[in-house]
């Protein structure tokens, strides 16, 4: 029992999720008398700002309380009221932002975008007999969508953190037995041109994680939040305990596949990366090649597995690499593949919004405006 407690604490130190009360400011009071018109209560904002986290949120409002201020009255040297001060809720890029029901307030994706949560009353006036309305209360959730572009994946001891730490500035805990990662830690990779790549290492993944043992949903629920997976499997192969079974490295590869898969069907289409780890130990060579093999004809060696653990669709992987996290072998290769793969798909994103957009352009244009280019057409 105070292991698990122990590992909620210091998994509780990373937050992605957040429930928070607001109300927007209630109107001012008219004035009958000359009809003068209250000012309108002001508005709540949750607003996405670079450098913010949930956990700033949280330390620096333990509360949890947004109020927006209330609209002045109608006075006789001021017949309009002025409204009520917005109050702004600052809050991480990548965020969405829900009520209680889950129903989708809004989503900040880039730095500047803003969601009206929680409105403010209307200013007494002549239509509500003067007397003026209170604003909107509501409890919403701000849900991190995304923690990084890249997610390691692997079982424990694998070298996930000590991958982290050669790729990037991280310093996750690393010791000697499997399980040391028990929150997700975040690393940025740096390139010579000042590009900038997130990586998350996510607390180790164990067979039955898609059933909730060990921290599968917790994991699981972060894998779903990067953009691409880091595949990090033992050259060597992999085993928890003295009572469970040894995995080799291809095993390791299709369990973890399987657990994705179990837990959301279209989770392993996510562009995937796959980092041999631990190259300096014996016959590491031997067992690479055999690795290679294998990922080749995956069909042919399924009967290493249970029936149930056999994923139902091949991962086809857009980089094998082998390295060694802790003699740094490979890491330069691995950032290069890295790099090379998400800008493979920013450029086929960018190429998709241009072709939305230039489609829109085409609906807009009315049909008398339009040109058939035809066999026949000349330039």
């Amino acid at each position: 029992m105070m292991s698990s407690l122990l590992s909620f604490l210091q998994y509780g130190n990373f937050v992605d999720n957040l429930r928070l009360y607001v109300r927007g400011g209630s109107g001012g009071m008219g004035l009958p008398r000359l009809g003068g018109q209250g000012g309108k209560g002001g508005d709540v904002w949750v607003v996405a700002q670079k450098e913010m986290t949930l956990k700033r949120v949280k330390d620096k409002y333990p509360q949890k309380r947004f109020i927006a201020g209330v609209g002045t009255n109608s006075s006789v040297r001021a017949l309009r009221g002025q409204k009520g001060e917005d109050q702004e809720v600052l809050a991480p890029p990548g965020i969405t932002v829900t009520n209680d029901d889950g129903k989708v307030l809004g989503e900040l994706n880039t730095e500047g975008d803003r969601v009206l949560v929680a409105r403010g009353g209307q200013g007494g006036s002549y239509h509500s007999e003067f007397l003026p309305s209170k604003g909107q209360t509501r409890q919403i959730r701000l849900d991190l969508k995304l923690i990084a572009d890249l997610g390691l994946v692997g079982f424990p001891n694998a070298g996930k953190s000590s991958l982290l730490t050669a790729l990037s500035h991280a310093k996750p805990q690393i010791a000697s037995y499997a399980f040391t990662t028990l929150r997700p830690e975040i690393g940025k990779v740096m390139y010579e041109d000042h590009k900038q790549i997130s990586v998350a290492d996510l607390p180790g993944l164990i067979e039955g994680a898609h059933m909730n043992r060990g921290m599968g949903h917790q994991f699981l629920k972060h894998v779903e939040r990067t953009r691409q997976l880091l595949f990090v499997v033992d050259v060597c192969g992999f085993q928890l305990a003295s009572k469970t079974p040894f995995r080799s490295a291809f095993e390791a590869v299709q369990l973890l596949i399987k657990e994705l898969e179990l837990y959301k069907e279209d989770l392993p289409c996510k562009p995937a990366v796959l980092v041999v780890n631990k190259m300096d130990l014996p016959d590491a060579e031997d067992k690479l090649t055999e690795l290679q093999e294998q990922l080749l004809n995956p069909h042919e060696f399924s009967h290493l597995l249970p029936d149930d653990m056999v994923p139902k669709n091949n991962m086809v992987f857009r980089h094998v690499v082998p390295i060694s996290a802790a003699t740094g072998f490979g890491i330069a290769h691995l950032k290069t593949c890295i790099r090379q793969s998400l800008d493979k798909d920013a450029s086929m994103a960018t190429e998709s919004l241009h072709c939305d957009r230039l489609q829109a352009l085409r609906g807009a244009v009315p049909a008398k405006n339009t040109l058939t280019w035809g066999p026949t057409a000349s330039v």
